[in-house]
């Protein structure tokens, strides 16, 4: 019987070498069941015109994906359910009355320029979904900022029939605080805005699923909406300080979307508790700086793709030092 060379026996590969059960298309899929909830809202809000716009999203960013790996003769990777993902989350963060064409740019933008121009999944530098949403909202601002009516008549086809209302966000903005929506409004989605982000509640539930599953920890959306809720109550209100409607800041707009499904992403954040946490107050920061003292109602997507950029300098400075690893000053013995 011929011995088997023992290097043969062996499986090379680079550290780290530990094994969880947690896959790509696993946890892509948990995101997609978390984000259920929100897109039932958005569909008993704003009609079926809102599930004919997430398929439409989803369709064809895969097919982007899947044209783009044919291509370049690459192994095709829709079956990680990354690019349903991020079709699916750029249709919650449109309005339903977004025309399709429109919609399917994003996708393309979303999947080739910001995904598969820098290497594809695991090398994107920033968010997709919220990279397509900003050069939608550069490129078509009329049609990314014309808002339904809730449980209006709007046509699956072309959205023509919606009656345009201002978002809580953009009545604030323009001192339209007397006949702002209620708080259970917010909570239940009985107000205008994008597709995913009208029903507190529905965003709620999808996030407590993916807590539950540990897809995502409480770190960075914790820090993100505790950074906007102080920072509202402090400098939000126009009676002086301290006298911001926190609560309101917090269900008002894609805060809870933003935090709980997009600035958790795991390409895009950092991966240390520290980073996470500075990651998550940045967010906060920038979200509230935009709302109160920008001219733009919204600040989440753009605060969540400046954080992204400098996430690799977070994990910097935040990476815990190497075991073994001892640090010479400058001037001391080699």
């Amino acid at each position: 019987m011929a011995t088997q060379n023992v290097n043969e026996m062996l499986i090379v590969t680079e550290a780290p070498h530990t094994r969880g059960k947690n896959t790509t298309s696993g946890i892509m899929l948990d995101v997609i069941i978390a984000l259920i909830p929100a897109l039932i809202a958005g569909i008993v809000v704003f009609g079926f015109r809102s599930l004919t716009l997430a398929v439409v999203c989803m369709v064809s960013a895969v097919l982007f994906e899947w044209a783009w790996c044919k291509i370049l003769k690459k192994p095709s990777t829709v079956g990680d359910f990354s690019a349903a993902l991020t079709g699916l989350l750029l249709a919650l963060n449109l309005p339903v009355t977004m025309p399709y064409w429109m919609a399917v740019c994003g996708s393309l933008f979303a999947i080739i320029v910001v995904k598969q121009f820098f290497g594809g999944i695991g090398h994107n530098f920033m968010n997709p979904a919220l990279a397509a949403r900003a050069f939608l909202l550069t490129s078509w601002a009329q049609a990314m900022t014309t808002w339904a009516v809730p449980f209006s008549k709007t046509s699956i086809f072309s959205g023509a029939d919606a009656v345009t209302s201002a978002t809580p966000l953009g009545m604030i903005k323009e001192g339209m605080t007397d006949s702002l929506p209620s708080y259970m409004d917010l909570f239940l989605g009985n107000i205008g805005g994008c597709v995913g982000e009208v029903s507190a509640v529905a965003i709620l539930i999808g996030a407590a699923y993916l807590l539950a599953r540990r897809v995502i920890s409480i770190r960075i959306p914790g820090a993100y909406i505790l950074t906007v809720a102080v920072l509202a109550f402090i400098f939000g209100g126009k009676d002086g300080l301290f006298t911001g409607d926190a609560l309101y800041h917090v269900l008002s707009g894609g805060l809870l979307l933003g935090a709980f499904f997009m600035a958790t992403d795991y390409v895009t954040t950092p991966y240390t508790k520290k980073g996470q946490i500075i990651f998550g107050v940045g967010c906060g920061v920038l979200t509230a700086v935009i709302r109160i003292y920008g001219g733009y109602p919204e600040g989440v997507s753009y605060s969540i793709l400046l954080m992204n950029v400098v996430s690799p300098l977070i994990e910097r400075y935040t990476v815990p030092q190497k075991y073994g690893m001892v640090k010479v000053e400058k001037g001391g013995a080699n």
